[in-house]
């Protein structure tokens, strides 16, 4: 029998997550919250990335990073002399066209690329996770919510963690990780017997699910819409109302391959027993 590399095997990209980075196209934007939740997963974009061919300097980072499994330090060593060099980079004077006024916008910056680079692999990763789990979801068909258990974990995301879904349940239109800037959470298949065998109680969401309103940008008071799910918090044994980040209410996964955003909660079902295309 030949031998395996297991470590170097644990290094290869999911093929899924890779076909999501890929297939995306490219967006430009201003701020953060004009492309919206589902079409993220169409688009490639940068806030205040305007010219095309750094969002192509910072894509193609991007997939590096994600096939070739780079670190954060390497593609920040690998970005910044590039976008410097473009003028993409630190602090600088911006002239609205409209209205004439002058302010301050951060371009690139360490910061800037640390979120740019977590933010799209793990979005990434889990949008080929939740494919590869969806068409194993006839022997696995129960999907358990998972945190990250730290100092650093939001009471929220400590909330749901361990909670089981069937794959099928509307919870996972809207809450299938990530669900925030930073989230770490991820989701485990579960068969049959892995329930009987630790004791798992499979949960639903219904009438547990719902909506609030909440604060997109302080500079224009803009309120948007996010989903809701109401918990006990396993620690105070209180209820506590789990919602995603604002622009975070769906589900990457689903929407890359499904065009049609206002469809992605509500044809989840069929999504997942493959009646749709």
């Amino acid at each position: 029998m030949p031998k395996v590399d297991l470590a170097y095997c644990m290094t290869l990209p999911p093929k899924k997550a890779v076909e999501y980075l890929k297939n995306k196209g490219y967006a430009v934007t201003w701020d953060w919250e004009e492309l919206w939740q589902d079409a993220q997963a169409q688009a490639f974009t940068v806030a205040k990335a305007t010219r095309l061919d750094i969002l192509q300097d910072i894509r193609e980072a991007v997939e590096k990073a994600l096939t070739e499994g780079k670190t954060l330090a390497w593609f920040a060593k690998e970005l910044t002399p590039v976008l410097q060099a473009k003028g993409w980079w630190g602090r600088q004077e911006h002239v609205d066209p409209e209205t004439g006024d002058v302010s301050q916008v951060q371009l690139g910056s360490p910061w800037r690329l640390q979120t740019i680079y977590r933010t799209n692999l793990q979005t990434a990763y889990m949008a080929g996770r939740f494919q590869e789990q969806l068409a194993n979801a006839d022997d696995r068909p129960y999907w358990q919510y998972v945190a990250i258990l730290d100092g650093r974990t939001r009471p929220s995301h400590r909330a749901m963690n361990g909670k089981v879904f069937r794959y099928d349940d509307p919870f996972w239109g809207s809450f299938y990780p990530p669900n925030g800037w930073g989230c770490r959470c991820r989701v485990v298949a579960l068969s049959e017997d892995n329930l009987a065998k630790s004791g798992i109680k499979v949960e639903s969401s219904s009438g547990k699910l719902g909506s609030a309103m909440k604060l997109v940008s302080e500079k224009t008071g803009e309120m948007r819409e996010v989903a809701t799910y109401r918990a006990t918090d396993p620690a105070t044994r209180r209820e506590i109302v789990f919602s995603p980040d604002v622009g975070w209410s769906y589900n990457p996964g689903a929407a890359a391959w499904q065009p049609d955003p206002k469809r992605y909660t509500s044809d989840l079902a069929k999504l997942a027993r493959k009646e749709l295309p």
